[in-house]
């Protein structure tokens, strides 16, 4: 086993309400979780596409947003301690002789684990591609679509494109180390916090950052380096120097990866059992609006149930043998010990 192996009990790939809630169900069991996820919080759909839309059918929240949901899933699951590993995606899955898995991400990480539960909603979130001629050849080298480290966009001349959160959060957080900044979109309005907004305008006003309506026409460089960015905007064509490109154009749903792992499908979503959500290879688990069970309800609320049988499942392969007494949190004082309510 290699120093660099992250050795877990559980990773959970995906980290929405259902992901989260699995965290809670597991931490209840003493279960160490680590979690992965392609966006770049926790929150999965709920907090990407429609954060500030309102949910009406969680138990005993006459309303909640999706992202004030995911706010009180985390301070929930917060006495648990896990860990997240966050803008990358887990790329392959091996099981081993010894009956534990190893996964690797697109990030070059490895996990050893004795469990993996798979709550990736629909699939994984792709990036949108701009639709620029052979943009392709410059991606993970000067074009990216999420920003991993922010040391690569230190000194650089950065361009993003997009009017959502990604794009202003990207724009306020890089700024400070960037040589030069251009913040790119087609109209003047924007699909972010208002706070955001008005922050990014102090920094056109003071000159810190360039605000450009428009849209990318084409790209110039080689080897994989952009050099410069040519604009369509209505009073013609302008060409920007630029050494690094950051489009924001919104996520597609794929399967992706999960879909070669030699999990039984049906109908691009994995089959399990309605006992455990174990899917057809023992170990690994998959709840949530992935799974496909007869009777199944696409519901955050289903997932939860679903996480809370997967977690009793994960625990007797995690421990065989060891004998698990049902609690409940009302009562056990054990559990709020646990919680840091006792």
């Amino acid at each position: 086993m290699s120093n660099s192996e992250i050795v877990t009990d559980v990773v959970i790939i995906g980290a929405g309400p259902v992901g989260l809630f699995a965290v809670f169900e597991l931490g209840l069991l003493d279960i160490k979780c680590h979690l992965v996820d392609i966006l770049d919080r926790p929150g999965g759909q709920c907090a990407e596409l429609y954060p500030e839309k309102p949910i009406y059918d969680i138990p005993g929240f006459p309303m909640v947003t999706g992202q004030g949901l995911v706010d009180n899933l985390m301070q929930q699951i917060a006495p648990f301690g896990p860990e997240f590993h966050l803008s990358r995606m887990v790329t392959s899955m091996d099981k081993l002789e010894d009956g534990t898995f190893r996964l690797t991400t697109d990030a070059d990480e490895v996990f050893r684990t004795k469990v993996v539960v798979i709550a990736a909603g629909g699939g994984s979130f792709q990036a949108k591609r701009p639709p620029v001629e052979g943009i392709e050849t410059y991606e993970n080298k000067s074009v990216f679509y999420a920003v991993r480290r922010m040391e690569d966009f230190r000194d650089q001349d950065v361009v993003i494109v997009g009017g959502g959160d990604s794009a202003l959060d990207w724009t306020l957080n890089l700024q400070p180390i960037v040589r030069s900044l251009t913040l790119v979109h087609r109209r003047d309005a924007f699909k972010a916090a208002p706070a955001s907004v008005n922050q990014m305008k102090e920094l056109v006003a003071a000159g810190k950052i360039n605000f450009l309506l428009g849209q990318i026409g084409s790209i110039e460089g080689q080897d994989g380096q952009i050099s410069a960015i040519n604009l369509q905007t209505d009073s013609g064509e302008i060409t920007l120097p630029a050494t690094r490109l950051l489009p924001f154009f919104g996520l597609t749903m794929k399967l992706g990866p999960v879909g070669d792992w030699g999990l039984d499908l049906n109908d691009n979503l994995i089959a399990v059992d309605t006992e455990k959500f174990q899917s057809s290879v023992p170990g690994v688990f998959a709840i949530g609006d992935i799974n496909a069970y007869p009777g199944k309800l696409k519901l955050i609320l289903s997932g939860f149930h679903e996480a809370a049988l997967m977690a009793q499942a994960a625990k007797a392969v995690i421990a065989p043998g060891e004998r698990v007494v049902f609690q409940y949190t009302t009562s056990s004082t054990k559990l709020q010990k646990k919680l840091g309510v006792a």
